[in-house]
């Protein structure tokens, strides 16, 4: 099964939380209320966040944290990636020369071609498309796929 880790996940939801805080700060606190994540969970993914320059943090009495770019300029993929590493389904496909196998594997380009493809659809969804209200069940997502 293909999915992100649940820090991954999280770091969306408390991404969307600040999205929702326009251009105020908001603490790791109040972070926490709002995304009903414990506070080490949000302080943990607050640091990683900032390190990717996806959140900006203020210190002091009135600090706090807040989007480093506007919600339609970060996407998914900048949070997968801030999380996770390299988007890639295989090894390969992250890091060229990581497999001995590279030279003549058989399956390799079609493995490439599928992960370009998730990159490109995770590229396409921002955090601004997040907070809008989901399709109805069974109705397609709309993204942006690019021909390869």
């Amino acid at each position: 099964m293909l999915r992100v880790s649940k820090l991954t996940d999280y770091a969306t939801v408390v991404m969307a939380c600040l999205a929702t805080a326009g251009d105020g700060v908001l603490s790791a606190q109040a972070l926490s209320e709002r995304s009903r994540l414990e506070v080490p969970t949000v302080s943990k993914l607050l640091k990683v966040l900032a390190q990717a320059e996806l959140v900006v943090s203020t210190r002091g009495n009135l600090g706090g944290y807040r989007l480093a770019r506007a919600p339609a300029q970060i996407t998914i993929a900048d949070i997968v990636t801030a999380m996770e590493g390299p988007i890639g389904m295989t090894e390969c496909s992250a890091h060229a020369g990581a497999c001995g196998h590279e030279s003549h594997c058989g399956v390799r380009v079609n493995w490439q071609r599928i992960n370009q493809a998730i990159a490109t659809a995770l590229d396409s969804v921002t955090l601004a498309d997040m907070l809008k209200i989901p399709p109805r069940r069974g109705a397609p997502i709309p993204m942006r796929v690019a021909t390869v």
